[in-house]
């Protein structure tokens, strides 16, 4: 079976789940994949809709179930627009995955009030006011799932990124304070922390520096996409159902 073929068991049947920033990159494989194993999800975005329409359509091709709901997660009344939306139209979320992120790099001192507010809102502030609407949705089924995606710099710190890394270290502070307010309402609450993966981002590296990154890298390469979402949607499923507050490094052996 390829991996484009949907399963005719899938683990996530029935489910349905969000994902926030799913237009491109890691959010879109993450998608895609919780699509593939049976969720219906809802695909998130800001502002491109021709990407975000694009990845509905992968999904509706390959035999899944999937809308996109504009919004921007650091706002408070867009996310609540954004649940409602997304309920009234294919249920209640039970599955939320916390993908939204932005960056804005500099050294301290150089660094904006602006940049540092931006990063914040959006990689922090975004988690605090999804995990609230879906943990609303969830605790009224007595289960769900969230996985918030952080990063390995957020474990080891990274010049240049005191706004990125604050932000992804909070999101796994936040996790752990989750999982033990709901683990009692069977909801579940998962932190993933990339390395570095080949992204748009990643792409307008120069080879010279893709070759020095790889050099840091146990495996000696970037990741895909596709090898953090497969991990995320792992801990959506029933298999992962004792797994809570915990933090999975994919990073290819950069942290070691």
């Amino acid at each position: 079976m390829s991996r484009e073929e949907y399963p005719q068991q899938p683990p996530l049947s029935g489910q349905v789940a969000l994902v926030t920033g799913a237009s491109r990159g890691i959010g879109k494989a993450i998608a895609v994949e919780l699509a593939r194993q049976g969720a219906t999800v809802c695909v998130n975005y800001l502002g491109n809709e021709a990407r975000a329409h694009a990845v509905v359509e992968h999904i509706m091709e390959h035999g899944g179930r999937a809308i996109a709901i504009a919004a921007d997660v650091s706002k408070a009344d867009e996310v609540q627009h954004l649940f409602s939306a997304a309920s009234s139209k294919i249920g209640p979320i039970q599955i939320l995955v916390n993908n939204a992120g932005i960056t804005r790099d500099n050294l301290l001192l150089r660094m904006s009030e602006d940049d540092w507010d931006n990063v914040l809102d959006t990689n922090l502030k975004s988690a605090y006011l999804c995990s609230k609407a879906a943990a609303r949705m969830m605790i009224r089924s007595r289960q769900g799932s969230i996985v918030n995606i952080a990063s390995v710099a957020a474990l080891s710190g990274n010049p240049g990124q005191a706004n990125y890394t604050a932000a992804k270290g909070g999101l796994i502070a936040f996790s752990k304070t989750l999982a033990k307010e709901f683990g009692s309402r069977n909801i579940r609450v998962n932190v993933v922390a990339p390395g570095f993966i080949e992204t748009d981002m990643t792409a307008e590296l120069s080879q010279e520096v893709r070759g020095q990154l790889a050099e840091k890298i146990a495996l000696g390469r970037l990741g895909a996409p596709a090898e953090i979402a497969t991990t995320v949607a792992f801990l959506c499923t029933p298999a992962a159902q004792y797994i809570t507050g915990q933090v999975i490094s994919i990073d290819g052996g950069l942290s070691l």
